[in-house]
C-alpha cells in the first residue's frame, strides 16, 4: 500500500481539491500519493471553475476531476489527513476513530511539520515518519485558535479569494513537503 495523503473539506469542489493538486505538483518528486474527498460532498461533480484555474496552473488537467464523498476506507487508505478546518477533522475522527493519531487540519500540520526535529524514516518510510516527527512537536507550539486552524472557503467567492486560498495552502504544505523529504 502506498503512502497517501487525504485532503478533506466540505464539498470536494474548491479547497481539497486545490491542495490535492498543489501538493501532487510540490511532491512529485516524493514517495507519497495525494486524493481528496468531502464530508458533505455529492459523488462525480466537477472543481468549482475558479478552482479549476488555480488547479490548471499546475500543470495537471482539472477537467477529469470529480468530487467524491468522505468514506471511512478512504480515511482508513490515507497514512495522512489534512482537513480544512477543525469541524472537518472531527467528522473524519467521528468516521474512524482510529484515523485521530493521523489526522489534522491543514495549516496546523504546516506549523508542526515547520517545528518538528529531523524525522526517521528508515524503519517506517518517509510519510509516516514525517507524521511522526510532526506529532510529536505537537508539545513545542503553543495552541492556535480557530482562524489560525481553518482554511476560510473561498467559495461564493471571487477568483482572487481562490487564489489567497490557494496561496495559503501553499504556504502550509511547504514545510510538509520539507518534512517528508528530510525522512526520505
Amino acid at each position: 500500500m502506498a503512502d497517501r495523503i487525504l485532503f478533506v473539506c466540505h464539498a470536494n469542489l474548491c479547497r481539497s481539491p486545490m491542495a490535492e493538486f498543489l501538493a501532487a505538483q510540490l511532491m512529485a518528486k516524493l514517495p507519497v500519493e495525494v486524493a481528496s474527498a468531502g464530508t458533505d460532498a455529492v459523488d462525480g461533480r466537477p472543481m468549482h471553475p475558479y478552482a479549476a484555474e488555480v488547479a490548471a496552473e499546475t500543470g495537471r488537467d482539472p477537467a477529469g476531476f470529480r468530487s467524491r464523498a468522505l468514506t471511512a476506507a478512504h480515511l482508513a487508505d490515507a497514512t495522512l489527513v489534512l482537513t480544512s478546518t477543525r469541524r472537518q477533522r472531527s467528522a473524519c475522527v467521528s468516521r474512524l476513530p482510529a484515523a485521530l493519531h493521523r489526522t489534522f487540519t491543514l495549516r496546523q500540520f504546516g506549523r508542526l511539520a515547520g517545528a518538528a526535529g529531523a524525522p526517521d524514516g528508515a524503519d517506517v518510510g518517509a510519510l509516516r515518519a514525517a507524521v511522526r516527527a510532526a506529532a510529536l512537536a505537537r508539545g513545542l507550539l503553543q495552541p492556535a485558535t480557530p482562524d489560525e486552524d481553518d482554511l476560510l472557503d473561498p467559495i461564493g467567492g471571487r477568483p482572487a479569494d481562490f487564489r489567497r486560498c490557494a496561496q495559503e495552502i501553499e504556504r502550509s504544505l511547504a514545510p510538509v513537503a520539507a518534512l517528508i523529504e528530510a525522512a526520505g
